[in-house]
């Protein structure tokens, strides 16, 4: 499976050099980010709404995290997953709830870190992969919402190098589908990955992600710039740090600090007014009253860059 795995890798970095980024439709104004705890964790987004913030100062898109934690597209869960506390939730139990609140316009899906349950490679937890983004998919084009697949962050080899590989696998087969199916895929799988091996060259213990899965800011950068440039903003290539980024806009780190404390705020709400069903996630405000808040600090933000 590892040669297998290399011949993809080698013919679709190659490909990815002639990816086409995707143009966000003027028309745009909900994006809806799904996937799991590091979408939850929501770094990633704030970096890029904050871009959008301080380079188009009269857009008009609204970022919408309903990551869920634990969260899957393929249905699978460990046996003893939480300590037996419960199973991990599955997208297809909230997801006509989401799109039926949120009411999207673009969706940008990043699902695989938990799919392969954290096991070496099989082809029947594979083959539940592909369905559940088959699905996904599907239930965007019923509904008329454009969707782009996210390739996962990496697994740091360093914890595991069998589930490490997996993710490599179920990566190279989601950008696969560029060409299969013209779908819309930005890959921060293989970035990440290739940056983690320089720096480990010099650093042994540099780390993207402390546990091997959740990035840190550095990681969550990585995430949120790959994404932008999947999205047409290619001078952001080679930039390794937030602050570099936003430098150059008057109160840039101060209206990054407002919109983290915004997207903090409405995850919740978002989650709690689509009724998710795992425990331990932090109650969120009633979408009213979450609201209202949210149009104070959007007010803070303009404020700041006007």
């Amino acid at each position: 499976m590892k040669h297998f795995n290399l011949s993809i890798l080698t013919l679709f970095l190659a490909l990815n050099l002639f990816a086409q980024p995707y143009k966000i439709d003027p028309e745009t104004k909900k994006i809806l980010f799904l996937g799991n705890s590091i979408t939850q964790q929501g770094e990633y987004i704030s970096y890029i709404e904050t871009y959008y913030t301080l380079k188009y100062l009269h857009h008009n898109l609204e970022f919408i995290n309903v990551g869920l934690a634990s969260e899957t597209v393929s249905g699978l869960s460990e046996p003893n997953h939480a300590n037996g506390a419960f199973p991990r939730p599955d997208l297809r139990e909230r997801l006509d709830r989401v799109l039926d609140r949120v009411k999207p316009d673009l969706i940008l899906a990043c699902y695989g870190m938990n799919d392969g349950i954290y096991l070496p490679f099989d082809l029947e937890r594979f083959e539940k992969y592909r369905n559940g983004i088959h699905w996904l998919n599907e239930e965007a084009r019923k509904r008329n919402i454009d969707i782009v697949f996210v390739t996962p962050p990496i697994y740091d080899e360093a914890k595991g190098a069998a589930y490490a590989n997996v993710l490599d696998i179920y990566s190279d087969w989601l950008i696969s589908n560029r060409y299969t199916h013209d779908w819309k895929v930005i890959d921060i799988h293989e970035p990440m990955k290739r940056y983690l091996d320089e720096r480990r060259k010099t650093d042994s213990t540099f780390y993207l992600a402390k546990d091997g899965v959740h990035p840190g800011p550095q990681g969550h950068w990585f995430m949120a710039r790959e994404i932008l440039v999947g999205l047409g903003e290619f001078h952001l290539e080679g930039i390794e740090y937030p602050v570099e980024a936003f430098s150059n806009y008057v109160n840039g780190q101060e209206v990054l600090d407002l919109v983290s404390e915004k997207q903090d705020l409405m995850k919740y709400a978002w989650l709690s007014d689509t009724k998710h069903k795992r425990p331990g996630v932090p109650q969120g405000l009633p979408m009213a009253e979450a609201l209202i808040k949210r149009d104070s600090l959007n007010g803070m933000i303009q404020r700041l860059v006007k």
